[in-house]
């Protein structure tokens, strides 16, 4: 094959390091592979080669060799494209890349088209030189080896990642914004003052009836730094392809992320993406009350129900109105919806089914807005009067937990378990005797232990299944009525607003302008409680106008 040996070829060094795919496992393979020893390498093995001149230095400290989108390498491509560089110098093929197909592609196929010379020092490759028969054979296998190594490494850190995230440790590189990692643990979460406020009052603003294009706005409006401007504030790297102006901004869909994520409710979920596919729900690592809230459990749950209502907010509105998404139609379910309409200059609003309004295959319920509203302000008040007689009912009873049916019942089981196994214990020593004494043979004893221990070993697991269900019912009792001071905090209440409503009401079925139905929040704890009344001694009485009146005979 004809060479120009006259041709002076122009260079470009590259090197590369990187954590990822091992290369600097220990301390030995740190310095034989570190930039400078990479860079000095290939200065030495130049030094006296004349027809090759040095034009750049290409580094991609801190990047895989599993795929070839590496800053330093697509430049040093687009060199190779204008013709700036027409020779690659690397320490080895590992350096070069570990990705079997493409290094195999650049190789062998892009730079001999485009008049590259590649070599690689170590592996005593030299493009120039043309590929003898052991190079068709090492070249290609040594790409594979690499691969492999790779692969095996990227398996490794997967399952590295596993135990990290099942531990609860937090592994990505960027955390949610309202926290920050801890400077003493980098995989512990802490909240961030700043941003933690913004999550908190973004929150607020939901449940207080604003919409998300409004929540995004406002935030806006106020200065206050997205997401993406506040890490880059805080000095991160962090990149989005969603950027669309010079800064970005907060939008509806940064909102509802930030209301949809658990992680301020303290539950770490990690794993949800894989590389190439993302994992199903089943198979993300979820651990709950991983670090400290910036919401609480009963915020957010609203929040959620409000997330998935239909109250889409009118151009001039910045808040949903007071009962939106909560009204609907007794008949067909559907939401009812607000209309204004204007007689003799005197406007008038009500609430219609919105079935009625689009088809006209349902009728109107129609019913005035400030009726709908009183009657709901008188019922949601008769109804924490209830709640706040049955809280001093059960204040004046005492001690005496609802669970203590229950305790009665697992506490019988339990004692019954103990004897039974007890009994097994016995039994055994017994049989041993009478396998002693001719009473029973050797094989009926093989048989009748093998019996005896697993009646033994069943014992013993349902005495702990028992227990643990004994401490679940203790931690139940100490939190079964908490949902009563939802409801008191709002005794003194005089008008409704948003926040009341979402937080007390699930449902208002409006049959027509003289009949609705309400249904209250905890409406099945309302219902467990006064069904357990009668059994802890106390008579119950609902009147015709919903007013709960008790007498206590005795604590049983």
């Amino acid at each position: 094959m004809y060479q120009n040996i006259n041709k002076i070829y122009h260079a470009a060094i590259y090197v590369r390091l990187s954590k990822e795919d091992g290369d600097i496992s220990s301390s030995a393979k740190l310095e034989s592979n570190s930039i400078s020893n990479q860079k000095a390498l290939i200065l030495d093995f130049l030094k006296d080669k004349k027809d090759i001149e040095v034009v750049s230095v290409r580094v991609d400290d801190g990047y895989s060799g599993s795929n070839f989108e590496r800053p330093a390498f697509q430049a040093m491509l687009e060199d190779i494209r204008h013709g700036i560089v027409d020779c690659v110098v690397v320490k080895d093929l590992s350096r070069f890349g570990r990705e079997y197909i493409d290094s195999g592609k650049y190789i062998e196929r892009l730079f001999p088209a485009l008049g590259v010379r590649f070599i690689a020092i170590n592996d005593n490759y030299d493009s120039l030189k043309g590929k003898n028969q052991a190079d068709e054979i090492i070249i290609p296998f040594k790409n594979l080896i690499n691969d492999a190594y790779c692969r095996d490494i990227s398996i490794k850190i997967r399952s590295n990642l596993e135990i990290k995230r099942k531990k609860g440790e937090c592994v990505t590189p960027f955390v949610a914004f309202g926290y920050r990692k801890t400077k003493t643990d980098k995989h512990k979460l802490e909240i961030d003052p700043s941003a933690g406020g913004v999550v908190q009052d973004i929150f607020k603003m939901k449940l207080q009836g604003m919409s998300q294009d409004a929540i995004a706005n406002r935030l806006n409006e106020l200065g206050i730094l997205s997401p993406f401007e506040y890490k880059i504030s805080s000095g991160s790297r962090y990149e989005t392809g969603f950027r669309q102006k010079e800064q970005a901004l907060w939008s509806s869909v940064t909102v509802r992320r930030i209301l949809e994520n658990e992680v301020y409710i303290g539950n770490l979920v990690q794993g949800k993406r894989t590389t190439p596919n993302h994992k199903p729900e089943d198979d993300w690592i979820r651990i709950e009350k991983n670090h400290e809230p910036l919401v609480s459990d009963r915020d957010f749950e609203i929040v959620q129900r409000l997330l998935g209502m239909d109250t889409r907010t009118s151009p001039d509105q910045k808040q949903v109105y007071l009962l939106s998404g909560i009204a609907v139609c007794a008949d067909c379910g559907a939401p009812m919806t607000r209309k204004v309409s204007t007689v003799a200059g005197k406007k008038y609003a009500y609430y219609l089914c919105s079935t009625n309004k689009e088809t006209k295959r349902c009728s109107s319920h129609r019913i005035p807005e400030k009726d709908l509203e009183d009657a709901v302000l008188v019922m949601l008040k008769q109804h924490i009067q209830n709640i706040l007689h049955l809280k001093r009912v059960l204040e004046f009873i005492g001690t005496v937990p609802f669970q203590e049916i229950n305790m009665k019942k697992l506490q019988d089981r339990l004692e019954k378990k103990k004897q039974e196994k007890e009994r097994c214990k016995e039994l055994r020593m017994m049989l041993y005797s009478d396998m002693k004494e001719g009473i029973v043979s050797k094989e009926d004893y093989v048989e009748l232990h093998a019996a005896y221990g697993k009646r033994l070993r069943n014992a013993e697991e349902s005495i702990r299944a028992i227990q643990k269900e004994m401490d679940n019912e203790l931690e139940k009792a100490d939190k079964a009525n908490t949902w009563l001071d939802y409801f008191v905090k709002y005794q003194d209440i005089e008008e409704l607003s948003r926040t009341v409503v979402v937080e007390l009401i699930r449902q208002i079925r409006v049959y027509d302008k003289k009949n609705i139905e309400i249904t209250f929040d905890f409406d099945d704890c309302y219902q467990t409680l006064l069904n357990q009344l009668p059994a802890m001694g106390v008579d119950m009485v609902i009147d015709d106008d919903n007013n709960l009146q008790v007498n206590v005979k005795e604590v049983v």
